[in-house]
Parts: C-alpha cells; structure tokens; sequence
C-alpha cells in the first residue's frame, strides 16, 4: 500500500507541545491546508465551500514508528494503560490521524488552500484526504465513550495587561483572535496530566510566532510573557 500527501498543514502550533488533544476544542486555532498536485486546482474542491466542517485524514509525522499495545491516555491521568486501539494516541501501527474542523475559507488564489478552524494539526502535516462532514451520518446523538463522555473541564487563564495587549494587536492573513486562541489552549491545561508542576516552573510553547510562557499558581494558569520570535520582543 503507497499513499502520496495530497495536501501540507500551515498551522499556529509549530511544536507538538501545546497542541490541543482533541480537535475543536481550541476553536480560535487557525491553520491552512495548501493542496499539492495533482489537486492544486479549483476543480478539485469545487462545491466544498457549502459544507461546515471535513474530516481530515492526516499523518502523525513526527512520531512514525514509535508506537506500543498500551498507552496512558491524558484523560485518565497518565498513569492507567489502555490498548492504543481504544484511545486516540498519535502513536499507532500506521500513525494515520482524523480530525473534524471547521472549514472557514476556500480559496483559489494565488494558490489551492483550505482555511480551517479548531485544528489540533501541526504545522507541516502531510494531508492524505478530506472528506466533508454530513451531520446525519456522521453525528450520533447516543454514542457512548466510557472514559471520555465529554469535554475536560477548562482550567482558569490569567493574562496581565501588557500580554493582552500584545495578543489583541496580533493579525494574521487567516484572521486568528490570539487572546482567545491562548485562553481556549492553556485552558485545555497542556502539561502531561501526571504531572504536579511547581508553581516557580515555567512553562513554554511557541504560538502564531511567539514564545508563549506560563506557570500553575493558585488553581490556575498565570500566563507571563508573549515574546515574539522573530524580533526578540518581550512583552
């Protein structure tokens, strides 16, 4: 079996840290979808514009090979074992990922490229397909998933005034609303769940091209600076 990337990810999370583990979740996150040949043409999306949300079936690329029978699944702590074909790890036999987003934009030009939302896909992801999403087949009301009914409880985001205000001044060509992008993505808490952190540990991702940096103080998130990568900013 041969699959060639139709498709490469342009994505606001350029590290796997921090990237939101369910997709939708973080519904700020941006990301393009630039189509490659053969389908780098209108006509191939052509009518994709009237639907929502797709299905995107994707490749884990960075974790290829490394995969186990049993995982420690985030929502369980970390610390208790299921079978990797019961939970949605990135690390499988054939590390083959799908992820529903919300499909913002079509365009055509200059080039082929999907603008999508609530995306947990890194920034140069291989795209095998996509698929449109059709709610009556695809959405079931009753479906049960003992582990994981539903979505984790956000955990509290404090961001002083001086990161706001260089969050609130950010503009991108996808339309990406930073405050609420880092609000939606800390409060998902992205620090391995077994982990009971120092409130003096700093943490750190990068972010629509900013390092982001926080720490766990007071039942919550304290965000503590917004420094952008490319000029040496601080904020």
């Amino acid at each position: 079996m041969e699959m060639n990337p139709i498709g490469l990810v342009h994505s606001c999370f350029t590290e796997k840290f921090g990237i939101p583990r369910q997709p939708l979740l973080a519904d700020a996150s941006r990301a393009s979808i630039e189509l490659l040949p053969p389908l780098n043409t209108p006509d191939a999306v052509a009518g994709l514009e009237q639907n929502s949300h797709l299905w995107v079936i994707f490749q884990f690329h960075e974790v290829a090979g490394q995969w186990s029978h049993k995982v420690r699944p985030p929502r369980l702590g970390g610390n208790k074992k299921l079978g990797v074909l019961a939970t949605r790890s990135p690390f499988r036999p054939n590390n083959i990922g799908l992820s529903v987003v919300r499909l913002i934009e079509v365009r055509t030009h200059p080039k082929v490229e999907l603008i999508i939302g609530g995306a947990d896909l890194l920034d140069g992801t291989p795209i095998l397909d996509l698929k449109p999403y059709i709610p009556y087949a695809d959405a079931i009301p009753n479906a049960v998933s003992e582990f994981a009914g539903s979505a984790p409880a956000a955990t509290p985001v404090h961001i002083p005034d001086p990161v706001l205000q260089v969050a609130r001044a950010y503009r991108d060509n996808w339309g990406t609303d930073l405050e609420q992008l880092i609000r939606q993505v800390l409060g998902q808490d992205p620090k391995p769940a077994y982990q009971q952190p120092d409130p003096e540990r700093v943490y750190g991702m990068e972010l629509c091209g900013f390092n982001l940096r926080w720490c766990y103080r007071d039942g919550g998130i304290q965000v503590l600076a917004l420094d952008s990568l490319a000029a040496g900013v601080a904020s």
